[in-house]
């Protein structure tokens, strides 16, 4: 999925994009409501997060201007402006959530996720997704969420991409580079390092024993697998 980051402060701007990033969106970023607006309509992104005090536009006139154009595109603004009118005013503009700056990781994480999950919902192509089984656990696409028993897993949209290649390969050996270019992108520079922390945080959520791996087994030099 692609996001349209649109906020004045670099800083900001590029924590956000890291967030999302290691989430496993594809991000493109502008400085400016102008901008934003145009490369809305040059990346057609899935969802857009916006700022409210921007040069140019303001958030919500750019919002006012996505809203004109599609109507179910998501949008999130993201603000410092934290007066009750202010996210009201954001959310009868057609804003699918307001988070408060300044924000915690874990809680934009969350919200991006849901809106996500929102955004599957009304999308079929992604929407027909089929859940699929590694051992014991049930990994359900659409819901960024895999479950075990009664016990749920939230999932990143990379981590679905990862567990949904070990599935399809199952049995086989599936090398480094494939994993970078199915999960992370043809245009991401391959880090081994990068896979095999991501494989590591992975394992701790979705292993009984995360120290003897069930579900995604490494295969020293090569890269991994999933056996039956």
């Amino acid at each position: 999925m692609k996001v349209l980051i649109a906020e004045d402060d670099p800083h900001t701007r590029a924590g956000l994009g890291d967030i999302l990033e290691a989430e496993g969106y594809q991000v493109v970023a502008a400085d400016s409501g102008t901008e934003a607006l145009r490369l809305f309509g040059k990346e057609s992104p899935d969802f857009v997060c916006l700022d409210i005090m921007m040069p140019g536009m303001s958030g919500y006139d750019v919002c006012r201007e996505i809203r004109r154009r599609d109507a179910n595109v998501s949008v999130i603004f993201i603000s410092a402006k934290s007066e009750e009118i202010d996210t009201v005013i954001g959310l009868e503009l057609g804003a699918d959530d307001f988070i408060v700056k300044p924000f915690g990781v874990k809680e934009v994480v969350a919200r991006i996720r849901a809106v996500t999950r929102r955004r599957f919902a009304a999308t079929s192509a992604i929407a027909a997704q089929k859940p699929f089984r590694l051992r014991d656990l049930d990994v359900f696409p659409s819901e960024l969420r895999a479950r075990r028993g009664d016990a749920v897993v939230e999932l990143s949209l990379r981590d679905v991409k990862i567990l949904a290649l070990l599935h399809e390969k199952k049995g086989a050996v599936i090398s480094r580079d494939t994993f970078f270019n199915k999960c992370w992108g043809l245009d991401h520079v391959p880090n081994s390092r990068t896979l095999d922390q991501h494989i590591a945080q992975l394992r701790k959520r979705v292993e009984v024993d995360a120290k003897n791996p069930a579900i995604i087994l490494t295969v020293h030099g090569v890269g991994y697998r999933f056996d039956e």
